[in-house]
């Protein structure tokens, strides 16, 4: 691609040398091969690409973008920008054609529920006969190929790069999770959203590596209502007038008071057989009944999220009915099985809080005995053990704690540490460090009517112990005692 045809829409400060020549790539890592190649230097936390310019330039980079003064020889076009990040993001979906402009463009923000609302989008699409394309927590899928990302959101190559792909496969209709990281260091600049969706927002992602306060986390989650043409967001979330602060798009608004444009009545739990889920009569934009294959309260927010989309793009109740009725998302209350015997949940639940949500939600079924298999990983703030500890101490009839991914920590003192938590409350509790054997002796000690959550892993396909990573995923080895026990 010709270089004055890559920066066409580029926001400039200054450009010194030749656009009349081929690029080769466009590149961001000093690692890759250069030659050729438009370089971009980007200022990171801990490295600053600027200062790898004169290997950049050894190895033929053919142009650089810089956000400062720089020396480099006479043939190398230089272009200054004052944010390389943006600069990155808008780049990179020229180099792959503005691939977003192609299709239809759905982006989720929130700090809760937006993997299980994209995944609720992307089945209702698809039984609707619609081809999709899905970035987001776990992973990138694309013509039902899946592919591993590092980041919700990945960098802005990395998703250009994923929507060119979904475009080449002849997706329609593209849905991804936008991280408030992904907002704040531009990974989605360049891609305007055909629709925003806000889930919902409590303190999260604050640190020194993250954002300075809660008031920074809400204002780059509201940055999505600035780049999308609707904006469909969660009313009953008390936040949510400040996430919509200074918004550009068309407004609507669900959840479950009047006063929502798509609104939830007659919410119900529905139990039976092999379906454990939840039920909601939806009002006001569109009227029909809404069965969702997931239980708890938190899923009819995410339900509403994808059918108050999903009927403003023109889908019928008839496939949102269908998608809902089998919904699967790996890891997040994830059914594994279900009979009058038991129930075998998993769940990403990994901290206080998403424990004492996920236990109270499944006591709302009225289990035998509600049993919670669980440990914390190693290598993390001790507060989050003590804090699963006293959950589920408070909420389970019997806590099975066992290991999670100990990393470079002993897993008896990461158990030592959840017992500070538990031992308090005098919940009823076992240990058994390992984490298969826990999983087995959940399954084989049930009850009639016990409902089984293993928490903590979720989706997570590895165990990491001593920095070394083997193949576990709970839903595997949950199905695979259950084959062993002969349940039927």
């Amino acid at each position: 691609m010709k270089l004055e045809e890559l920066v066409k829409e580029l926001t400039v400060e200054e450009i010194r040398g030749s656009l009349d020549k081929e690029i080769s790539g466009v590149i961001y890592d000093s690692r890759k091969d250069c030659a050729g190649a438009l370089f971009i230097c980007i200022s990171g936390t801990k490295v600053d690409a600027h200062t790898f310019l004169p290997q950049v330039i050894e190895k033929g980079a053919s142009a650089v973008v810089v956000e400062r003064e720089v020396e480099v020889p006479e043939n190398v076009t230089v272009i200054r920008v004052a944010d390389a990040r943006l600069a990155l993001a808008e780049l990179s979906a020229a180099w792959f054609d503005h691939p977003t402009r192609k299709m239809t463009t759905i982006g989720l923000t929130g700090t809760k529920g937006k993997t299980t609302s994209t995944y609720m989008l992307k089945a209702i699409l698809e039984a609707a006969g619609k081809k999709v394309g899905l970035v987001g927590t776990n992973g990138a899928v694309i013509a039902g190929k899946h592919y591993v990302t590092n980041n919700t959101t990945p960098e802005s190559y990395e998703l250009q790069q994923y929507f060119h792909q979904m475009v080449e496969a002849g997706c329609e209709y593209m849905i991804m999770e936008v991280s408030s990281q992904g907002l704040k260091m531009n990974r989605v600049a360049g891609i305007s959203f055909d629709y925003g969706v806000f889930t919902n927002i409590s303190p999260d992602h604050i640190g020194p590596n993250e954002h300075a306060d809660f008031e920074e986390y809400m204002a780059c989650k509201g940055k999505l209502f600035t780049m999308c043409s609707t904006g469909i967001v969660n009313r009953d979330d008390p936040n949510w007038e400040n996430i919509v602060k200074g918004h550009t798009c068309k407004l609507y608004t669900f959840g479950c008071t009047p006063e929502a444009d798509f609104e939830a009545v007659n919410i119900r739990h529905l139990k039976k057989g092999s379906f454990m889920g939840i039920g909601f009569d939806l009002k006001g934009k569109a009227e029909f009944p809404v069965g969702v294959n997931i239980p708890g309260m938190f899923s009819v927010y995410n339900a509403l999220s994808a059918v108050s989309v999903a009927v403003l793009l023109g889908i019928g109740s008839d496939a949102i009915d269908r998608a809902l009725a089998s919904i699967k998302v790996d890891g997040r209350m994830e059914l594994v099985y279900a009979s009058d015997h038991c129930t075998v949940i998993v769940d990403y639940a990994h901290n206080g809080v998403s424990t004492r949500s996920l236990l109270s939600t499944l006591r709302d079924y009225n289990p035998h005995r509600l049993v919670v298999v669980f440990g914390c990983g190693g290598n993390r703030d001790p507060h989050r053990r003590y804090e699963m500890g006293e959950a589920a101490g408070h909420m389970a009839d019997l806590s099975i704690v066992t290991a999670d991914n100990s990393r470079w920590e002993k897993v008896e003192s990461i158990i030592k540490d959840i017992h500070i938590g538990l031992d308090p409350t005098e919940g009823k509790y076992i240990d058994i460090p390992d984490r298969r054997e826990a999983i087995r002796y959940s399954i084989s000690h049930a009850e009639p009517g016990d409902v089984i959550a293993i928490i903590g892993k979720g989706h997570e396909d590895y165990q990491e112990v001593n920095g070394v990573k083997t193949h576990f995923l709970d839903r595997e080895v949950a199905e695979e005692m259950i084959k062993e026990l002969g349940y039927k």
